[in-house]
């Protein structure tokens, strides 16, 4: 075992007013751990030792992405850090945050998995770069995209991660803001579920989503921000199913199917702390992974933090072992 059991917590000054820190401290202490709150700004090695660290650096690894100096800095001192001192248990690994932030690097992951043997997939999907129309027109049809599609920001976390738009008709290619990336848009009769993933445990919620839409020559483009459409006590217009739709039965889950989902995202990403979006095809009744987020909010996951212990501690004993 360690000599230190010294647990650094990393994340926002507003995701920890959300964390029930004392819990925190209490479950740490029970598993025989001491935790802290991390300063970033200040000496990483005047903080330690410390033999983990948990964190939710998104916010600055998505920032570094798109040029920020000084988020770029962080990052180079945390990296540097972890290279100084390889026992050190990072949940998680910044480079494989980094890989799932970047939603077409995300698909690919899942798109590379066996999960499709299970009935389960990622939506057709393509990085658009050119605002020309004939070049996007191109690229979609490569790529199998087909109408309609979701347009999403090619970084999966920040402030504008959540905005989208829905593109019905060739017309309207028009309205693509590039880069982004298209996907295939699935319809699922207005449901989302919603897996939160920590270490070998996981749990699900369902939450609203966008109602069926179909491909349509005079439909204009719908601008949209998922975290109003999804959320639980969502009111948007989008969700409401039209009246064709409203007898049909509601999906429900396979609970076996979502733990091959889990298990298979948390190897493929070699990640313990991860969120994935899952929608059933109203046609098929395959699974649909439309998105995947690291470290999401575990608001109404079960014993939370002694799921977070339980993994640490496994770990901290494969490694001395």
């Amino acid at each position: 075992m360690p000599s230190n059991k010294r647990i650094a917590f990393c994340v926002s000054e507003k995701k920890l007013q959300k964390l029930n820190w004392q819990e925190l401290e209490t479950v740490c202490k029970n598993y025989g751990f001491e935790v802290f709150k991390l300063n970033l700004k200040e000496s990483l090695e005047s903080q330690g030792p410390f033999c983990v660290l948990v964190h939710k650096m998104t916010d600055v690894i998505a920032s570094a992405n798109l040029g920020d100096i000084r988020c770029g800095n962080v990052i180079e001192k945390v990296e540097r850090y972890i290279s100084q001192h390889p026992s050190l248990i990072v949940i998680d690994p910044l480079a494989n945050v980094r890989k799932l932030i970047d939603r077409c690097s995300c698909y690919s992951i899942i798109h590379s998995t066996n999960l499709s043997t299970y009935d389960v997939f990622t939506p057709n999907f393509c990085t658009l770069r050119s605002g020309d129309r004939d070049s996007l027109k191109q690229q979609l049809k490569i790529a199998n995209v087909t109408y309609p599609f979701i347009c999403k920001p090619i970084l999966g976390h920040g402030s504008k991660a959540h905005e989208m738009s829905l593109i019905f008709n060739e017309k309207s290619l028009g309205d693509i803001k590039t880069p982004c990336v298209a996907q295939s848009f699935i319809q699922h009769n207005a449901v989302l579920f919603k897996i939160f993933i920590a270490g070998d445990k996981h749990f699900y919620v369902e939450r609203p989503s966008l109602k069926n839409f179909q491909a349509c020559d005079n439909r204009d483009t719908i601008y949209f921000d998922t975290s109003d459409v999804s959320k639980s006590d969502s009111k948007s217009r989008l969700c409401v199913l039209d009246p064709e739709d409203v007898m049909m039965e509601k999906p429900k889950p396979d609970d076996k199917i979502l733990d091959v989902i889990a298990n298979t995202l948390r190897k493929a990403f070699g990640m313990d702390l991860l969120g994935a979006d899952v929608v059933i095809d109203k046609s098929t009744g395959k699974y649909a992974i439309i998105d995947v987020n690291a470290y999401p909010g575990y608001d109404g996951f079960p014993n939370f933090f002694e799921a977070l212990l339980e993994c640490i501690s496994k770990k901290i004993s494969s490694d001395f072992t």
